[in-house]
């Protein structure tokens, strides 16, 4: 997997898609600051997620950025995604596999070694590790510090995806300590300073 250092936001979906949210993300995704879209809703019906993804596949198509679908593999074959995100609790990496084939599947690893070295054995795509810092956007079991990066990088060369909390204030941080994408949502869709281009615009 190509990382752009230009291109280190791994943008996560709001929970709820309102109208405006496919001018808002053409908007964002014109900034050239991102290399991942997860969609990632969570009490929609499939039918919805559906329609919703299919939206959204073909706007990160025209913008050259990978659509990935969080915790449903199936779901992501559905959509022709890009890839798939799993969390500990979701289908098996090699089940997952089975299902997508080559395509990009990437692993939550929360603050475990552990975690990252199955992971690894399994070759996912990428690491994500979190959370660094408090965030509204999910309930938050397991804190992540700098020290997981470090160890993780003498690991492995896959590339690693910092999660939680994630805002201009510490991303440099991350980014300093060789994370390769920021994962981001709540900075970005419930930010009451800035629109979503230009909070986006204040880590570029």
């Amino acid at each position: 997997m190509k990382i752009n250092k230009k291109k280190f936001i791994y943008l996560i979906s709001p929970n709820i898609i309102r109208k405006d949210f496919y001018k808002q993300l053409k908007l964002v995704l014109d900034t050239n600051s991102v290399s991942f879209f997860q969609l990632r809703l969570k009490k929609q019906s499939l039918k919805q997620k559906i329609l919703i993804g299919n939206k959204i596949k073909t706007i990160c198509r025209e913008k050259r950025v990978k659509f990935l679908v969080n915790d449903d593999p199936r779901l992501a074959k559905k959509l022709n995604a890009d890839g798939c995100h799993l969390g500990q609790k979701d289908m098996d990496i090699k089940e997952a596999k089975k299902i997508l084939g080559k395509k990009i599947i990437g692993v939550t690893c929360h603050n475990s070694i552990k975690l990252a070295k199955l992971a690894i054995k399994d070759k996912a795509s990428y690491l994500a590790f979190g959370a660094f810092f408090s965030t509204k956007t999910k309930k938050v079991k397991y804190k992540a510090n700098i020290n997981i990066l470090i160890k993780a990088n003498k690991l492995t060369k896959i590339p690693l995806v910092a999660i939680g909390g994630v805002n201009f204030k510490n991303y440099k941080k991350l980014l300093l300590n060789k994370a390769n994408f920021l994962a981001i949502s709540g900075y970005v869709w419930n930010n009451k300073k800035y629109k979503p281009s230009e909070a986006i615009e204040r880590l570029i």
